[in-house]
């Protein structure tokens, strides 16, 4: 209880008897004992508490490693910090000199980097591999030699440094070599050494031709040219990724697909785009590789492409093929109608041609109506009368009128200076020609008219 409580309470004790005073005090007490208990145990408690997470914290402490780096990435590192000491002290303790980084990077690829030539000569000295290559095949010349560093081509060189080597682009050292001085030291030792054009070409292409030699034999151990590596990339992605012609000539040859996707769903054609590769590209196009195939990012080869030229020319070829296939389009609609034209034109010459003989059939009835109203005058006259009596007399039926014989009748009938003795005397004349009257009797009658 509090003091101030304990003083307000003096008046109220006073008034009880020794036996009730004795009862509150020991009430009190019980209470005093009860608090000291809890307090206790929140104590003790606590106390645990703090041992259990002590005695935690040492076994971590325990099980703790200490953190160490691998003897080659601590080479790598004080190369990088140009740490001629520490370099000497790990190659003395037997470090690989030409331990590499996850670029296939070495200390003296890096040493030719930073103008270091102490370094250099401290890393050769340990048996440094002076045309040691990288993932992309650079080796340390080609590094000196494009960062323009004379001094260290020169040492290179003299220390064996091959000046044909060829990295994953294709290039030589004195190839991206833009230092007016070292290029020309470069390509004086290589005049030096005999290296004709030929050379050149040769070792060039070597890479190229190797590759080519080993598909052919492969296809002709009737082997699949569709064999991919550890990233799901065929020969036609890395003939395209390398710029290599006539590989990819061969491989389209073969019928070999142009839309074959790696792990990251890269076709050959988004390979040639992004290492800047044209006359690859524009055989992959016209063979039918698709200029808007995207990768699992979602990039054309055009979005990949980082040379201006090339993204240019793919821009054309894209627009080229738009084109054609409008134009081809118009000439297909153009073909459709006209051909529709025509069938129009053939189906009306059909229905002419069906119209025709029952055209002519009423044109020829049409005539024979007209001579036939010819002949009614004449049967009233002495020439037909006589006519008629030579025909009788010679036993030709008259089922139907011959078009020789209405011919001359209207002649006889036209005119008009000639005596009915004169018409008798032609018309014997023409019935004496038999053959010719038997002939056009196969003239249509008119029963075959009313056929029609």
């Amino acid at each position: 209880m509090e003091h101030s409580e304990l003083i307000a309470e003096m008046a109220y004790i006073e008034k009880l008897s020794t036996q009730e005073r004795l009862k509150l005090a020991r009430r009190r007490r019980m209470q005093q004992m009860k608090k000291w208990s809890q307090k206790e145990r929140e104590i003790s408690g606590s106390k645990r508490e703090k041992t259990a997470l002590n005695e935690a914290q040492k076994r971590r402490r325990e099980n703790k490693k200490n953190v160490s780096f691998v003897s080659s990435v601590m080479l790598l590192e004080a190369a990088a910090r140009n740490d001629i000491e520490e370099v000497k002290a790990l190659l003395e303790v037997g470090v690989d000199p030409d331990s590499t980084n996850e670029d296939g990077l070495t200390a003296l690829h890096q040493c030719c980097i930073d103008d270091s030539e102490e370094m250099m000569r401290l890393l050769v000295q340990h048996k440094a591999d002076v045309n040691a290559q990288d993932s992309e095949k650079w080796t340390p010349l080609h590094a000196a030699a494009t960062c323009g560093h004379l001094h260290l081509a020169k040492f290179l060189i003299a220390k064996g440094a091959n000046l044909l080597a060829v990295n994953a682009d294709g290039n030589m050292p004195y190839d991206i070599c833009e230092d007016d001085a070292t290029l020309d030291y470069i390509e004086g030792e290589m005049a030096s050494r005999g290296v004709t054009q030929s050379l050149i070409d040769d070792t060039r292409s070597a890479t190229e031709t190797h590759m080519l030699n080993h598909l052919k034999m492969m296809k002709s151990q009737g082997q699949s040219l569709m064999f991919r590596d550890h990233q799901g990339a065929t020969p036609l992605h890395i003939a395209a990724a390398n710029g290599y012609v006539r590989v990819v000539e061969y491989l389209l040859s073969q019928n070999v697909p142009t839309e074959a996707r790696d792990h990251d769903d890269w076709s050959p054609l988004h390979a040639a785009a992004c290492w800047g590769h044209p006359d690859v590209l524009e055989m992959l196009v016209q063979n039918g590789a698709n200029l808007h195939a995207r990768t699992k990012n979602q990039e054309t080869p055009y979005d990949i492409c980082e040379d201006a030229e090339l993204r240019e020319r793919i821009m054309q070829l894209i627009n080229e093929l738009e084109t054609r296939r409008l134009h081809d389009n118009t000439r297909r609609i153009r073909r459709a109608h006209s051909n529709t034209r025509t069938q129009s034109v053939r189906r009306t010459s059909i229905r002419e041609k069906t119209l025709t003989p029952k055209k002519e059939a009423q044109e020829e009835a049409r005539i024979r109506l007209q001579l036939e109203n010819k002949k009614k005058p004449l049967e009233n006259s002495p020439a037909s009368s006589s006519l008629r009596t030579v025909k009788e007399g010679e036993g030709s039926p008259m089922t139907s009128f011959p078009a020789v014989i209405a011919d001359n009748t209207t002649t006889t009938t036209s005119s008009s200076n000639k005596n009915t003795t004169a018409i008798s005397n032609k018309n014997t004349t023409t019935s004496n020609k038999s053959p010719s009257i038997t002939r056009n009797t196969n003239i249509t009658t008119p029963t075959s008219i009313s056929a029609k």
